[in-house]
């Protein structure tokens, strides 16, 4: 055993775990769903995106200026969003003061110009919009479109709009200069509008898997119509990413070598660095940025080593060293007004993510936004402990967060119960940035382990395959091991373990419950799959092949898929389920859930089912994420025999 890294119990009142009276409301956990996204720079100005719960899940456009307030660009009822592969991202874009952006309930383009009131440039139905970047010239957008006007599945294409295309919006669906790919994304123009790069890959591959990078040239005609001259491939080895331009000199992100490096595609393409660490990540979304050149053969990167981010300055021989710029979210980007600053979306461990500007290696400013209303007592903030363990084919890893408040602590004799989370994806990570998700249940006297188990990204390809074929398996063996791992140090109590997941984590979920001497007494499926067949025979476009990879080809690996499906194996769950789910999800249907619940429920088992109207995929509005953390507050208060202060009991069927 291993002394527990809790706080010291100096000042504080021992109260049994679960119990403990928390500053961290509902409310607050509501709150912390205002995402800071898709930040860009524009010339000295600052721009990025915040949804807001209190405006139903509402995405507007900020911009900071130098001398002057934060202002919002895209006023209500404007939405800016995407649902192209149904997880959107790059639904705007900016060049000297002009936004061209996605309306999320419609897909249609927006045009906000200063000094003019908002005009719609593209309102085609059937039509979605992503990545979307301007040309050097200003005048002409390009963007990913993903065509839903016929049946079957929709259809890729890079497409031009004219910004000074003065024709009817609604017969407008823009000029396609590349098709054919089952998939398409991250058009970058480079600096001089001759030439365009682009990223394609077709089924069964997902991007982080096999991709390949292309270039043409970019040329017009004497009526101002672009054309795409002699597309050639530059990369096709492994998953490459995020291109990007140094001048004439084009850069993208690979994994060919074993870890997503930056690779310059030069003459001959070699990579900028040997740096051991992930410069690059999976392209569930549009728009991401990994790489910033900095002009003389330098470049800024975003690395992620163990799992943890950090920011690397690579010079032109290849040598790396890091720099302090925060807790950046994402790579930072250099401000165009000469000062060698940088704005970046700081996430740090103990404050509210906000965008944040400064030098390397010097104090940074981080600027105030309706994200910050918040505020949390830093006494009251339990740390991220990364941690390794072995699990049965190896190492994994995880980020352990101990019990934490400034007025209880864990009383001698007792140890806290756990909460087990599993991220998504599944090919995702935890990252150590503040979450009030976790802080919900360290304040009130859990103990939190979230794991990165086989499959998660920012450890190297070899880490990432090593869930392929395995998923179902792998993710639950190394989610009991993390468990054991923290047993084992004396840190946790064996008997009071729950498990939590969401979406591909929901799925490991409930197989970890169902699986032989499983630890866990309880367990909560937020939009969680429960079925893999109906997962392969009915999902959208972006991840109908996923599981060929993940499980195998269907309807050839039947058997495998039935095995891995707990909704086949209700029987071999003995410990309560609490289902979450959206009634207008696409991704996983809500039918697999009231399946589950209910074959649960035949067996004796306790299984409760809240179902939430207006949500899809995930959880956007304030109203829902306050109930949900409530019911599963005192879901596991049901379950674990303690009376959480301040929460209604729910109903559990079957439970004694």
């Amino acid at each position: 055993m291993s002394a527990p890294p809790f706080p010291a119990p100096r000042n504080r009142t021992p109260t049994p775990c679960g119990t403990w009276r928390s500053s961290v409301t509902a409310d607050m956990v509501a709150g912390r769903g205002a995402r800071l996204a898709d930040l860009r720079v524009d010339g000295g100005d600052v721009l990025w995106l915040e949804s807001r719960p209190s405006e139903n899940g509402r995405t507007t456009a900020l911009r900071w200026r130098e001398g002057t307030m934060v202002s919002e660009l895209t006023p209500q009822p404007f939405d800016i969003g995407t649902r192209v592969h149904e997880y959107g991202g790059g639904a705007y874009a900016v060049r000297d003061g002009v936004v061209v952006a996605s309306n999320r309930s419609d897909g249609f383009l927006w045009v906000f110009a200063p000094g003019a009131a908002p005009r719609v440039l593209c309102a085609v139905d059937g039509l979605r919009f992503a990545d979307l970047v301007f040309l050097p010239d200003g005048t002409t957008v390009l963007a990913i479109r993903e065509d839903h006007r016929s049946p079957g599945e929709p259809r890729a294409a890079i497409v031009a709009f004219s910004l000074t295309d003065t024709s009817d919006a609604a017969a407008n669906p823009g000029q396609v200069l590349i098709e054919g790919p089952d998939f398409l994304a991250a058009p970058r123009p480079d600096p001089a509008g001759r030439s365009l790069a682009w990223v394609a890959w077709n089924h069964p591959s997902m991007p982080w898997e096999r991709t390949t990078l292309m270039r043409a040239r970019l040329t017009r005609d004497d009526a101002g119509r672009l054309s795409l001259d002699q597309p050639v491939s530059v990369a096709e080895d492994g998953s490459t990413i995020a291109p990007v331009w140094d001048g004439e000199r084009l850069i993208a992100c690979s994994d060919a070598g074993g870890w997503w490096t930056p690779v310059a595609y030069d003459a001959r393409a070699h990579a900028l660095t040997s740096l051991e660490a992930e410069i690059g990540g999976p392209a569930w979304q549009f728009g991401e940025t990994w790489v910033a050149p900095l002009g003389e053969g330098r470049y800024l990167a975003l690395a992620i080593e163990a799992g943890v981010a950090r920011c690397v300055l690579i010079d032109r021989d290849g040598v790396s060293r890091d720099v302090r710029l925060g807790h950046p979210a994402g790579c930072p980007l250099p401000l165009g007004d000469g000062s060698g600053r940088f704005a970046w979306i700081d996430a740090p461990p103990d404050a509210l993510p906000a965008v944040a500007i400064g030098r390397p290696d010097a104090p940074i400013t981080r600027l105030t936004t309706s994200a910050d209303d918040n505020a949390l007592d830093p006494e009251a903030v339990a740390r991220a402990v990364p941690i390794r363990f072995e699990g049965p084919a190896g190492e994994a890893y995880a980020l352990f967060y101990p019990p934490t408040s400034p007025d209880a602590c864990v009383p001698e004799g007792e140890k806290p119960p756990l909460v087990v989370m599993i991220h998504g994806g599944p090919t995702a990570r935890a990252d150590t940035a503040l979450s009030f998700k976790v802080q919900w249940w360290t304040s009130r006297g859990f103990a939190v382990v979230d794991v990165n188990y086989a499959g998660s990204t920012g450890f190297g390809r070899r880490f990432r395959q090593a869930l392929d074929g395995q998923w179902g398996e792998r993710d639950v063996a190394d989610c009991i091991a993390a468990c054991r791992d923290l047993v084992s140090r004396g840190w946790v109590d064996p008997a009071r373990i729950v498990i939590r997941g969401s979406s591909a984590g929901g799925l490991t979920v409930l197989n970890a419950l169902a699986a032989p001497g499983s630890p866990f007494a309880a367990g909560t499926s937020l939009y969680g799959v429960t079925d893999l067949s109906l997962l392969a025979r009915d999902t959208h476009k972006f991840e109908a092949r996923y599981l060929d990879t993940l499980v195998g080809p269907w309807p050839e690996a039947r058997a495998t898929y039935e095995a891995r499906s707990p909704c086949h194996h209700p029987e071999a769950i003995g410990s309560p389920v609490l289902f979450l789910h959206g009634q207008e999800d696409l991704v996983v249907p809500i039918a697999q859930a009231h399946a589950m619940a209910a074959g649960l429920r035949r067996h004796g088992v306790a299984a409760a089912m809240v179902a939430f109207a207006g949500e899809r995929h995930g959880f956007r509005s304030g109203a829902t994420l306050r109930t949900v953390f409530e019911t599963e507050l005192a879901f596991y208060g049901a379950v674990l025999g303690f009376t959480p202060p301040g929460v209604a009991e729910v109903p559990i069927p079957f439970l004694p």
